[in-house]
């Protein structure tokens, strides 16, 4: 069973969607944005203080991957704090993020469907409790960046402070409302992507984070973190000591580390340039991995054919991407109009 998951992950890891689009778009609207600069990012070095917060917020748990877990973590902060603090700050400084720290451990969950078939199974990755701190607090370093300078758009929610999914419902039921008592037609495209923390191509990440002023030792240190990672799995509490995709353990350069915290933020920043394609509905809301578009109209016709031309221009940012819509879980809603009483 193990052999046969690691067939299917190395081929599904290491086979992007081919954009069937035109990148050239995608590029020239990166060099516009690059007309209005951004400041460059600087890491802020971490106090003792912040570390011991940063631990303080594990769960504590038993579960660990290579060494210990969160909870002699968090019994021991006051005694290690001051290393792993030195720690941190030396990983800033030279932009290197440590090999030790790129280990993980992957638990295969079953999803549903037959026990033998790899692709009804979920990985879930569970990385060193120290590289949970260090992804946390760097983590905490890289959003306040994006958010100060208002790289990410409103419409992105999930991952975020203030941005919560309770906030996103709302938001969205105001707007159908809104539109409900103006009597207007309203509908709505949900869009899923297949797996899209997944499909998240390095270089095309790279180049979009230069465009907005992470670059220096910034930039170098997310290449340093998303290259020689390596990792093993665990399938029914039989471990195999041999490594997952060869035969030193080590992951493809095209699979996205599946972090807690940085997975979904590369897929964020990765989406942000399709966020800000003009003439996708009147309203997109972004949650997680999930797209929503919403338009009302006084003519259904006019709304059916804006619909379409808004899905066609996404697929295509999405295929510029590197990204794929899945079809089977994407839909479209027309939300009818309540009948007044006399």
């Amino acid at each position: 069973m193990l052999r046969k998951f690691k067939r299917h992950t190395q081929t599904n890891s290491t086979k992007l969607p081919t954009p069937s689009g035109n990148t050239c778009q995608l590029y020239t609207y990166l060099r516009l944005d690059e007309s209005t600069p951004y400041p460059p990012m600087v890491f802020k070095s971490f106090s003792t203080n912040e570390i011991i917060s940063i631990i303080k917020l594990l769960k504590t748990k038993n579960s660990f991957g290579y060494e210990i877990s969160p909870r002699i973590l968090k019994i021991s902060a006051n005694y290690i704090s001051s290393s792993l603090t030195h720690i941190c700050n030396r990983v800033i400084s030279t932009g290197v993020f440590p090999d030790r720290m790129k280990y993980s451990t992957v638990t295969l969950v079953h999803k549903k469907g037959v026990l033998t078939d790899p692709s009804n199974y979920r990985p879930i990755s569970v990385v060193t409790s120290f590289a949970k701190v260090l992804e946390m607090a760097l983590y905490e370093r890289m959003a306040e960046y994006i958010s100060y300078n208002s790289i990410m758009t409103d419409q992105q929610f999930g991952f975020r402070k203030g941005y919560s999914t309770d906030e996103a419902i709302f938001k969205l039921v105001y707007e159908v409302l809104n539109a409900l008592n103006d009597k207007s037609k309203v509908g709505s495209i949900f869009l899923d992507l297949e797996k899209a923390f997944d499909s998240v191509n390095h270089s095309l990440l790279i180049k979009k984070l230069s465009c907005y002023g992470i670059n220096g030792k910034a930039k170098q240190l997310i290449e340093s973190y998303l290259s020689n990672r390596y990792q093993r799995v665990i399938l029914k509490k039989i471990q195999e000591q041999t490594p997952m995709w060869s035969q030193n353990g080590k992951v493809s350069s095209t699979e996205s580390p599946r972090a807690q915290y940085w997975a979904p933020c590369f897929f964020c920043y990765t989406l942000m340039t399709c966020q800000r394609q003009p003439h996708l509905g009147q309203f997109q809301y972004n949650l997680h991995d999930d797209t929503c578009l919403l338009s009302a109209s006084s003519n259904t016709c006019e709304l059916q054919k804006e619909f379409t031309t808004s899905l066609l221009q996404l697929n295509k940012c999405f295929q510029q991407n590197f990204l794929t819509l899945n079809v089977s879980k994407t839909y479209f809603f027309l939300i009818p109009q309540q009948k007044s009483e006399h």
